[in-house]
């Protein structure tokens, strides 16, 4: 045997490392890019300089009369507790059809220098469609009870 058949297997094993190193590297710098934080608006606001490097979860009430939709996007306002928080939102879609005045909306995006919140997903429920009834009221959807058709 010869000297460079004995380092063959070297080479090989310091590919492989470096393969691995890469892909680990890019997993994990992966990870920090795409992690999100829930906070309030309170607590948004008293993040100072940190708020702005982060992305982070935004929720609270849509201010009624505050959204301004243009094609898919929508500028609006969140309230939560007295505090408010406009939002630019600019997504891939438009807003869902529960996005509107008084609904639950998640934003998420990141906090702009400007005091914007620019977001780049919604998501929005409208609290009234998942209420219960109130007593006296007629239920709206199927509340027919189930039945096995089989035992028919």
């Amino acid at each position: 045997m010869n000297a460079t058949q004995k380092k063959s297997p070297l080479k090989f094993i310091l590919a492989g490392a470096l393969v691995i190193g890469t892909v680990s590297w890019l997993a994990i710098s992966g990870a920090a890019d795409t992690k999100s934080y829930y906070v309030t608006i309170a607590e948004l606001n008293a993040m100072g300089g940190k708020a702005y490097s982060k992305n982070l979860r935004v929720a609270g009430n849509v201010k009624p009369g505050s959204i301004n939709r243009s094609g898919p996007n929508a500028d609006f306002v969140l309230v939560e507790q007295g505090r408010t928080l406009r939002v630019d939102y600019t997504g891939s879609e438009p807003p869902p059809d529960t996005f509107k005045d008084d609904a639950q909306a998640l934003a998420i995006g990141t906090f702009g220098r400007d005091g914007t919140f620019h977001a780049t997903q919604l998501q929005a429920k409208c609290a009234s469609k998942y209420a219960p009834a109130k007593p006296g009221q007629t239920p709206t959807g199927n509340t027919a009870p189930m039945t096995n058709k089989a035992s028919l």
